[in-house]
């Protein structure tokens, strides 16, 4: 009996169906939102998102490239001025150093021209120029961890410009709310918050990982200026 009931029931679907509910599926079909059209509904809080998102892989990019040559000290570069230092070859082992485009050479080649004076001046001289280079290495590391916090608070304020439409839309409809524009108002909201946290937490995973890089290049020049220093005062 119920095995009965339930057929009719499918051929009962099977007749009520009409092309015109084929249509209104496929014109469901092609209702889905693509990414970019969630981002250009996003409202104006997407545009300085967007702004953020370009300087913050414009100064990744760059200091990237700049941390990756800092970096390239030569092989054996310390062995050889070492050598020269110890041969007495001191315009030498500066135009090796003039050669070396790197944090460390600098360092050195500015050592190696106090060679002579007291050692605590050579030491300071070293020290000042390895400030200079941490300071040129770290350019622009700062504006990086101001996006990753500055991103998502558009975003939660283009969230909440966004809720104000949609209450002040409600407020002047009259009668019942429509839920399709209840709807508008709060999707759009979300798009900013989940764009600025987006953009916020990749701004801070690329900064933390340019301040790893960078703190490496910092050991080496650190490594590096001891281990001239220890040149410098072995006995003759």
């Amino acid at each position: 009996m119920f095995g009965l009931l339930n057929i009719n029931m499918n051929l009962l679907q099977i007749t009520t169906y009409s092309p015109s509910d084929t249509t209104v599926a496929m014109e469901g079909g092609q209702d889905s939102v693509s990414v970019l059209d969630l981002l250009m509904n996003g409202g104006w809080a997407m545009i300085p998102i967007f702004l953020l998102s370009l300087v913050a892989v414009y100064i990744f990019v760059e200091r990237l490239m700049t941390i990756k040559r800092a970096a390239k000290t030569p092989n054996q570069f310390i062995d050889k001025i070492k050598t020269l230092v110890l041969n007495g070859d001191i315009s030498g082992a500066r135009l090796l150093c003039s050669q070396t485009d790197t944090p460390v050479a600098k360092m050195i080649e500015k050592g190696i021209s106090r060679i002579g004076s007291p050692l605590k001046n050579i030491e300071v001289s070293i020290e000042n120029v390895g400030k200079i280079e941490i300071y040129k290495l770290e350019k622009n590391l700062s504006l990086m961890a101001t996006i990753s916090g500055a991103a998502p608070m558009i975003g939660f304020l283009g969230t909440v410009t966004g809720m104000i439409k949609a209450f002040i839309s409600i407020a002047q409809e009259e009668g019942s709310v429509s839920p399709k524009l209840l709807s508008a108002g709060i999707y759009e909201a979300m798009i900013t918050t989940a764009a600025g946290l987006f953009v916020g937490i990749l701004a801070y995973l690329m900064y933390n990982y340019l301040v790893t890089q960078v703190q490496k290049v910092i050991h080496k020049m650190e490594y590096n200026s001891i281990d001239f220093i220890d040149l410098l005062q072995e006995p003759n």
